[in-house]
């Protein structure tokens, strides 16, 4: 059941043969993290990239001041991780940590290799991802230097919806750039538009 979580994704892009699953199976790992757990560190190489079956992640970094800021949330059906220092195996600057219990499928840098040379097609299905990925990291650069904070808040309720019952206000407010009371406002502005 929850293999069928990863191969739906992977075969958003392609089609797979049972054969192409059962390798698919045998080089990806099956891990559970409880609420509140790393799946990476700051300073750690990135060892593998991470699919989400279950459960809720934020990734974030800290700066000199001790002051977090994330970068991103994953939800069900996404990959997470830090590309970069999974290609290059350079320390990450990086931490991945879980806001619900959650259950990953990951692979290593190694297995991924293994992927490409037995069932190349996913070498499509991985590039389509970070092109996506790319996309989305462009808009959200774009989005934070050119638009209003109400505007970035509306755009996040779009991106990720329901992730408000999931996720404290103040990691919202982290991603978005703006404080807990700022966001406090600018949702009760959004809610009074609504009605």
């Amino acid at each position: 059941m929850m293999l069928d979580a990863l191969v739906n994704t992977l075969t958003k892009y392609v089609t797979l043969s049972p054969e192409e699953v059962d390798i698919i199976e045998s080089l990806f790992i099956f891990r559970s993290f409880r609420k509140r757990q790393y799946i990476l560190q700051e300073g750690e190489i990135a060892r593998f990239e991470t699919f989400i079956v279950k459960g809720v992640t934020r990734t974030f970094e800290v700066d000199e001041k001790g002051q977090e800021h994330v970068l991103q949330f994953g939800l069900e059906d996404w990959w997470i991780g830090d590309l970069y220092s999974f290609l290059t195996e350079t320390p990450t600057k990086s931490n991945i940590d879980c806001l619900e219990d959650t259950q990953v499928y990951q692979i290593t840098k190694p297995n991924l290799e293994i992927l490409y040379e037995r069932v190349p097609k996913m070498e499509r299905h991985f590039r389509i991802v970070i092109q996506n990925a790319y996309i989305a990291s462009i808009k959200r650069v774009a989005s934070s230097l050119a638009k209003t904070a109400t505007e970035r808040y509306l755009d996040f309720t779009t991106q990720y919806p329901q992730i408000e019952q999931r996720v404290p206000n103040h990691q919202i407010a982290s991603y978005l750039g703006i404080t807990a009371q700022s966001l406090s406002r600018i949702r009760s502005q959004a809610h009074k538009k609504q009605q």
